[in-house]
């Protein structure tokens, strides 16, 4: 049976006939919680919970770690013509998602337990994405595969260094292997999804086809990235970092984002990516320059470009697997919008100011609306059954 036909032969709930529905709906609405939950324990609420290594910790593995299920989920079958993860095998995925966001919750409580219930997630996810591109002969996606694999790891460590070490190297490994992915996923849907809108629409150029700008650009944010995780302090490492945010802000401009400006539902994507270029650069400066904020890189990733690419996957993908026409309508704008301001206002407040507080506030208020707005608005796409595509 094709992937086509196995989701066509699915009589279960709409919830789990896609991995994009649960984990992008429950992924969603866990960013618009968790980040007003942190910023009010930050400005001096006493929540046990909230904490700067919980706060890190949920935003990358526990949120990203949803968005990243959901978006692989629904892709990996389609890479490999193999039978999708659906109906009980995704409520079970999905389980150990909730399982893990409930043992951190409980950290304070639990102990080291917090730690294994959490670590499961990711490594079965890792797994599973293994089976599937390996059974599938998918050798195009092994690195995929790999970069999964860090970032499960990356968790595990983060566990041990929060309990023994305090050097950050797991939030530094799975920010790095975040931006690789980044980089190579989005250096394949925003040039392809771009190059589509202008064909129908006869304009040209279109974005360039890969090349060795492509290929300097990923290997040097790669380099870039491991030589943050292990010498983050390095003068050689602020220059890698410098050179891979300035490679790809390069390669953005050769995918002619200008050009579709009208359509926000691919300007959105280049934003994304131009995040990413941004934040590396700064994240370089920082260890070159010190009125750079250590935090301005992090967060321009963060906040920025996980932030911004992942709505933009998220409205994408779901609008166009469950049927509806692939442009943005008001909410979605909105949403767009929201996620660009918050970015933006984290950025600022890197930089210590008297308005530091009020910048938080408003930055964690804006990136409540835009996942808050997408669970809201999408949550009958994500919900309810529709024609699925092939």
């Amino acid at each position: 049976m094709s992937t086509a036909a196995a989701r066509r032969a699915y009589a279960g709930p709409a919830l789990f006939s896609f991995g994009f529905r649960p984990f992008f709906l429950f992924g969603a609405a866990w960013a618009a919680l968790s980040v007003p939950i942190w910023v009010w324990s930050f400005l001096g609420g006493a929540a046990p919970i909230a904490h700067r290594d919980w706060h890190v910790h949920e935003m990358l593995f526990g949120v990203l770690g949803a968005i990243v299920a959901g978006f692989l989920t629904t892709a990996v079958p389609n890479w490999t013509g193999r039978m999708p993860v659906i109906g009980a095998p995704l409520a079970g995925l999905v389980g150990l998602w909730f399982a893990g966001r409930l043992a951190m919750l409980g950290e304070f409580w639990l102990g080291p337990a917090a730690a294994v219930v959490d670590s499961l997630f990711l490594l079965v996810f890792a797994g599973v994405i293994w089976r599937e591109v390996l059974e599938g002969r998918n050798w195009r996606n092994l690195p995929v595969c790999g970069l999964v694999t860090v970032f499960a790891l990356a968790n595990v460590a983060f566990h041990v260094d929060a309990a023994v070490w305090r050097t950050g190297v797991g939030e530094r490994l799975a920010l790095a292997a975040i931006a690789m992915l980044l980089a190579l996923i989005g250096g394949r849907i925003t040039p392809s999804f771009t190059r589509n809108w202008m064909k129908a629409r006869r304009l040209a150029p279109e974005p360039a086809t890969f090349s060795r700008v492509d290929q300097v650009a990923l290997a040097l944010t790669g380099a870039s990235g491991l030589a943050w995780a292990a010498l983050p302090d390095s003068p050689v490492t602020g220059v890698l970092l410098t050179t891979a945010g300035a490679a790809n802000l390069v390669r953005l401009a050769r995918w002619r984002g200008w050009a579709a400006a009208r359509e926000p539902l691919v300007w959105i994507l280049h934003a994304g990516y131009g995040w990413l270029g941004v934040g590396l650069l700064l994240l370089g400066a920082s260890r070159l320059l010190e009125i750079v904020a250590r935090t301005a890189g992090v967060h321009a990733i963060t906040a920025g470009a996980i932030g911004v690419m992942t709505l933009a996957v998220m409205t994408r993908a779901t609008r166009g697997h469950t049927g509806r026409p692939l442009s943005a309508d008001r909410a979605t704008v909105a949403i767009y919008l929201a996620i660009n301001a918050a970015a933006v206002l984290r950025l600022i407040a890197a930089f210590p100011t008297a308005q530091q507080p009020l910048l938080l506030s408003a930055s964690a208020a804006l990136w409540a609306l835009a996942f808050g707005g997408f669970a809201l608005s999408y949550a009958p796409m994500l919900t309810m059954r529709k024609p699925l595509t092939a």
